[in-house]
């Protein structure tokens, strides 16, 4: 039977193991949302097109994969620009949908139109691929061509245009293609490059693993787990790779902030980058850390894109190929010849156990507004081992790469374009990919908190099992710091601060949400163990220093040299 072209667009999409989409109503694609929902899809209808567009990001990270976000013609579609542009810099595939107006009304030389601006040319340098529905037979080849250019090479967002003349018309079509049967899907390493790279693992003294966000969104921890198990080595995580990896907790340490990671990079004589650009946080894998040992070190990068490698450093052995196939290539490689653990490993774990021990140990304690550090300590120590960390802020998470105590195995933040206000959004969308089961915690600050506030009210609807662990020092505490590293104590911060009345657990309760507020160390744990208990998405307004937030930042001299300006 002939079908409408909004039932072939969800034909194709389930045919990808999509089922949840994101978007407010509108009459271009009401049809859509309601045969979805009939179909036994998660609709979720934001607040605002942006947080549905970070929503779906968040769900792409969980799934691995591609997520569908929809805005309508115009003012929603300009709302959606910002999660555009970030699915971009954090490689995530998703694929926006977009309603326009018919045709006729766009090439009508006219002035004055409602809710129309050309948007294609808008979006562009946005997304890896914009293309629009012009004719209704063209629906299976522009949406599997966006899909994949979604998944190929770095992933990356997609625009899919349709005028309001194309999504009501009908199409003879067969089922819809399986992902395998118009796309690449596992490409595999070449043979002879992964013997190689088994071969040097082999002869190597001092390897490490050094862990990216592709491990994470692509779902491949399991096979990475049995990779450094044979590889017997350390796993450095990069900045976007802090999701830990079951089983190999003891032995994972973020680099630059760990003594361990460093200690253990200085000697490294081989180096296995997996789902990593190799960008400015790891010091494009040739400053800072990594000078010492250059010439004795060995580089294999596993990478799907074939044009990224050696860009930002030279490669000895390129693995051109999807993780979830090229690893457990190595795997199959390795599984005969397990590699015995250096003596320095277990160093190395014990250093990073007492560095972790020590701080908790020495956050300051026992002041009121709390010091931010003792706030993700007690935060942390209560994080459920199943749970979903989130993050968010500018200075809070900076205490929190310090002196965070939990390990989670999901990790979601904005670590690349560095966008405030993702936190609740991305908590949403990690929540509806995980079907509500396993309990969440949001660290952030109280400016990235107010950017999307009003999804307190789809994480509510949604009964999300949502702590939100909101550091309030009234202000944009960064920002505070580079007013007084600037112009000195005592000069005008403009434009940092605002109300103290400003109560973030009472707004949460006018959401229907849990609220509470703590101004006291020892406080912040029970409070965080009511908010679960409650059973509902819930919101502690924890008050910080503001003084200690601006000003006492560790780590900052490090996290200042992923700045590179073009010196490494």
């Amino acid at each position: 039977m002939p079908v409408k072209v909004y039932e072939r667009i969800l034909d194709l999409f389930e045919a990808e193991g999509i089922n949840t989409i994101f978007g407010i109503p509108d009459p271009n694609f009401v049809h859509m949302f309601h045969l979805a929902e009939e179909r036994g899809w998660t609709v979720v209808a934001p607040h605002h097109e942006a947080s549905g567009g970070f929503m779906a990001e968040a769900v792409s990270r969980m799934t691995g994969k591609p997520a569908v976000c929809i805005g309508t013609l115009g003012p929603g579609m300009a709302n959606l620009a910002p999660a555009m542009m970030c699915a971009l810099v954090e490689n995530s595939p998703v694929v926006f949908l977009g309603g326009q107006r018919a045709r006729i009304t766009e090439q009508r030389v006219r002035r004055g139109r409602i809710q129309f601006v050309q948007q294609s040319p808008l979006f562009e340098a946005s997304v890896k691929y914009s293309a629009s529905l012009e004719y209704a037979d063209q629906t299976d080849e522009v949406v599997r061509e966006g899909i994949r250019r979604a998944m190929s090479g770095t992933p990356g967002p997609v625009y899919i245009e349709y005028p309001s003349h194309v999504i009501q018309e009908e199409l003879d079509v067969p089922a819809a293609l399986p992902p395998s049967a118009y796309r690449l899907v596992g490409q595999q390493a070449g043979p002879d490059l992964v013997a190689k790279a088994a071969e040097a693992i082999r002869a190597a003294k001092q390897p490490i693993l050094l862990v990216g966000h592709g491990v994470h969104t692509s779902r491949t921890g399991e096979a990475v787990r049995a990779l450094a198990d044979l590889m017997a080595c350390p796993v450095i995580q990069t900045s976007g790779g802090t999701s830990y990896i079951e089983g190999l907790e003891d032995r994972t340490f973020p680099y630059g902030f760990s003594p361990s990671a460093i200690d253990a990079v200085v000697q490294s004589d081989l180096c296995l980058a997996l789902g990593t650009e190799l960008g400015e946080p790891v010091h494009y894998g040739r400053g800072r850390h990594w000078v010492a040992g250059e010439a004795e070190r060995t580089w294999i990068l596993v990478e799907q894109d074939s044009e990224a490698i050696g860009v930002n450093r030279p490669i000895d052995i390129p693995l051109v190929g999807d993780l979830r196939a090229v690893v457990p290539q190595l795997v199959e490689a390795l599984k005969d010849t397990p590699r015995t653990a250096s003596p320095e490993l277990e160093g190395w774990i014990r250093q990073d156990a007492a560095r972790l021990a020590e701080l908790a140990e020495t956050a300051p304690s026992g002041m009121s507004p709390v010091h931010p550090a003792r706030l993700i300590v007690e935060a942390t120590k209560v994080f459920p081992p199943d749970g979903i960390m989130v993050r968010d802020g500018g200075a809070t998470t900076i205490f929190g790469w310090t002196y965070s105590q939990a390990k989670p195995h999901d990790v979601m933040w904005n670590q690349n374009f560095g966008h405030l206000g993702t936190g609740l959004p991305y908590a949403v969308g990690a929540g509806v990919a995980d079907g509500g089961r396993r309990p969440m915690m949001l660290i952030t600050g109280d400016s990235s908190f107010q950017f999307h506030i009003a999804e307190l009210e789809t994480a509510a609807r949604l009964n999300l099992p949502l702590v939100c662990v909101v550091a309030v020092d009234y202000a944009w505490g960064l920002e505070v710091g580079v007013y007084k590293r600037t112009f000195g104590q005592g000069s005008l911060e403009t434009g940092t601060h605002w109300s103290k009345n400003t109560r973030l657990d009472k707004v949460a309760e006018g959401f229907g949400c849990y609220g509470e507020y703590v101004e006291r160390d020892e406080d912040i744990a029970p409070a965080i163990k009511r908010a679960y208990a409650s059973g509902r998405t819930a919101v502690i307004h924890v008050a910080v220093d503001p003084k200690a937030n601006s000003e006492e930042m560790p780590s900052y001299d490090e996290f200042r040299t992923w700045y590179a300006e073009g010196t490494q």
